[in-house]
């Protein structure tokens, strides 16, 4: 197996850090909640977002795009489920105390597994994503001489470029929320990210 050229796998990351770092339902979602609620839990639900992004980008490169369109409904469900999920989110963030000491980061544990497939339904909900690699793969990559080892090396630089977008943002939010010390500044903070993550929801559901 040979795998793909390293020119290819560099256009490809360099194309896919710009639209990753782009501002979308997915990075709203990820900044919204460690404003909220601090780095915990971060981790798995950005997992979720790269590993929705890893699903779309096997639905282009194997082709099966069009099982996706027949499947309507399904990924009609799931877009949806993330709306609802995200509209949670936003009115947990909304509707929280004003707490000054809610700066620091929130002790309570919450489920990762659930946490991580939150995540996921941000990406799958997303169907711009596919359309992204269904317009920058064959641009950089033979579809008719892909074998398994390129298929691997584009999952391998996908997860390695979402994981340096996803990090850099969850760090900046982290550093932004420090900033807040009072509790009207917290309720500020609070209701303007339970904002971003309604629109995040919308943002998926009207897509």
């Amino acid at each position: 197996m040979s795998g793909l050229d390293l020119t290819g796998l560099l256009v490809f990351a360099g194309a896919l850090t710009v639209a990753a770092a782009s501002p979308g339902p997915g990075i709203a979602a990820i900044v919204a909640r460690v404003l909220g609620r601090g780095t915990q839990g971060a981790a798995a639900f950005t997992a979720g977002i790269a590993l929705g992004d890893v699903v779309w980008l096997t639905f282009a490169v194997t082709g099966l795009a069009v099982l996706a369109q027949t499947f309507h409904g399904v990924f009609l469900v799931v877009k949806y489920a993330g709306a609802a999920y995200l509209l949670y989110l936003a009115w947990k963030l909304w509707s929280a105390p004003a707490d000054a000491r809610e700066i620091e980061a929130d002790s309570r544990r919450e489920n990762p597994v659930k946490l991580f497939l939150a995540g996921l339904a941000v990406t799958l909900g997303n169907p711009k994503v596919i359309v992204f690699y269904l317009a920058l793969v064959p641009n950089i990559v033979d579809m008719a001489h892909l074998d398994a080892m390129g298929y691997i090396e584009l999952v391998a630089v996908t997860l390695s470029v979402l994981a340096a977008v996803f990090s850099a943002y969850i760090v900046l939010a982290a550093r932004a929320r420090r900033l807040f010390t009072s509790a009207q500044a917290v309720r500020l903070v609070n209701r303007a990210t339970g904002t971003i993550m309604a629109g995040a929801a919308v943002a998926v559901a009207s897509r």
